[in-house]
């Protein structure tokens, strides 16, 4: 598949790594509907990308604002072939904190946006693409996930961020197994440390620091180079079923 003819759905669309991979298929010819449940950056944002781009307002651990808004964007842009899940949220927290325990109901809303969100998208979008007309190599759709180093080496504070990216690569094989007689891969990106608007809020000695952190190249990554990557797994038929670390050879320390 050829990203001019994507027909994506991103969610957290509005800002940072989805919107960045959004930007990406609309300078490739292609169409997107941005979900994000921050109504006014999200128009915002779509209206920025002209029109080849939608938005739709969409709490991802709501199953039925999930399935409207599917809806809303297969309509828009006449099909879905593409879903890039970006919605997520940082959790940080340790288990004994100062103030006492981490709240059972903190763990559960990072394990519901993060994990629980990124199922009900999957299951959506791919009951939207299985009803598309195969390419040539019988392809019909792909959803990606976004995982992260995290996932592989949580730090301190990160028990409830780092159990849900672990969790949705980990779902990303036997997915990715079953929808593979519908023609829809699924594939994980683990991002590292990336210059998103949340380090943009860091004070610049602090983000010059984390950059130096990473062994080559020694610097945050780029949104535009996680954008990058998605388009090649759209368009490589063979990526099926992995999780990709990007993230310059970091590993990450206990804290």
């Amino acid at each position: 598949m050829k990203y001019a003819d994507a027909r994506a759905v991103v969610t957290g669309g509005a800002s940072g790594l989805g919107n960045a991979v959004a930007r990406h298929i609309v300078a490739a010819g292609g169409r997107v509907s941005l979900l994000d449940v921050q109504e006014g950056p999200g128009q915002a944002a779509a209206a920025a990308l002209g029109g080849s781009a939608s938005f739709a307002k969409c709490d991802v651990t709501s199953e039925t604002e999930v399935n409207a808004a599917m809806d809303s964007a297969r309509a828009a842009m006449g099909g879905i072939n593409l879903l890039v899940n970006c919605a997520g949220v940082i959790g940080a927290g340790r288990v004994l904190g100062k103030s006492g325990p981490m709240a059972g109901d903190f763990f559960t809303r990072v394990v519901h946006i993060n994990l629980i969100g990124t199922f009900l998208c999957d299951k959506a979008a791919a009951a939207i693409m299985q009803a598309n007309v195969p390419t040539a190599d019988g392809e019909r759709g792909v959803i990606i996930h976004t995982s992260s180093v995290a996932a592989f080496e949580g730090q301190i504070g990160q028990a409830a961020y780092a159990a849900t990216k672990a969790a949705v690569a980990g779902m990303t094989l036997p997915i990715a197994r079953e929808l593979a007689m519908f023609g829809i891969r699924v594939c994980s990106l683990a991002p590292g440390i990336f210059s998103t608007p949340m380090l943009a809020g860091m004070p610049q000695d602090v983000q010059d620091s984390l950059g130096k952190q990473v062994p080559f190249p020694r610097r945050l990554g780029r949104p535009e180079e996680f954008a990058a990557l998605v388009q090649t797994i759209f368009e490589v038929p063979y990526l099926n079923g992995e999780t990709i670390r990007l993230d310059g050879a970091i590993r990450m320390q206990p804290k």
